[in-house]
């Protein structure tokens, strides 16, 4: 059961910062903000304020706050925030915290928090056997047991990051619009890097899905679900990914929380 009042689910990531609330069993508000891992913690209290109040929520209607986070630096900044501003003990998701799955990696306490998360969310909502692709700063394919254990997966550069490095390399190079070009042979600049770029990425992420999927060696069905903004591009790019789930981490937050109050 869910905490009394709303629940603060805040996923901390290199690039971005989602923040959700949970009432009255659904998405009450659900916002990104930039990830800036100097600011203090009165000035993300004020962003969280404006955030809230835009959405006519007030702080003290927060009753939980459940936490991943990929960025240390800010792991002690949002603790401040939240017992300074709301008066409550956050609860920041590790590889010890009760979630639902098993772990079955070389070094459970090396696992990305929103990965653990994800995969408690996709064992508690969808059920394994599952694959599941986030397209962040980094792409990350994340594998779920029908044994409902974490068994690990593979870290890619995310395409953003490679789309970037391209244009800062090469000189004659300037960003494009990341989206599939009419043909997988450019014939001009632009549709060129579309192709290298974008129609490369589908290949990248068709070909470790196929191999994670071999790997897997499971006899029943396995689901490739996509969250991340850039999700909803791909999927009309490959007929690999199954299903989109925006709001994957944050409900992987809520399911998490639950499970330990």
């Amino acid at each position: 059961m869910t905490s009394k009042g709303g629940l603060l689910c805040i996923d901390i990531g290199n690039t971005n910062i989602h923040f959700g609330v949970w009432m009255d069993n659904h998405w009450r508000v659900s916002w990104r903000a930039r990830t800036v891992p100097d600011k203090m913690a009165d000035e993300y209290a004020v962003l969280l304020r404006n955030f809230l109040r835009s959405d006519r929520v007030g702080i003290k209607q927060i009753g939980g706050v459940a936490i991943s986070s990929v960025v240390p630096a800010l792991n002690r900044t949002f603790a401040e925030l939240v017992t300074r501003y709301m008066h409550i003990e956050p609860l920041f998701i590790t590889s010890k915290t009760k979630m639902g799955i098993g772990i079955e990696i070389d070094q459970p306490e090396q696992a990305g928090a929103d990965r653990l998360v994800n995969a408690a969310a996709v064992v508690a909502l969808y059920r394994a056997p599952a694959i599941v692709i986030d397209f962040g700063t980094a792409t990350t394919f994340d594998v779920i047991s029908s044994a409902n254990a974490y068994r690990g997966g593979a870290i890619a550069p995310g395409i953003n990051l490679a789309h970037d490095a391209l244009v800062r390399s090469a000189a004659q190079l300037h960003k494009i619009d990341l989206k599939a070009p009419p043909s997988a042979i450019g014939t001009n600049t632009i549709h060129a890097m579309q192709s290298g770029v974008f129609l490369g990425y589908v290949g990248l992420v068709e070909g470790l899905v196929t191999r994670i999927k071999s790997a897997m060696e499971e006899r029943d069905p396995i689901k490739v679900i996509a969250t991340g903004g850039l999700a909803p591009l791909f999927q009309q790019s490959t007929p690999l990914i199954d299903l989109i789930a925006p709001e994957l981490t944050l409900e992987g937050l809520r399911i998490i929380y639950d499970m330990n109050n």
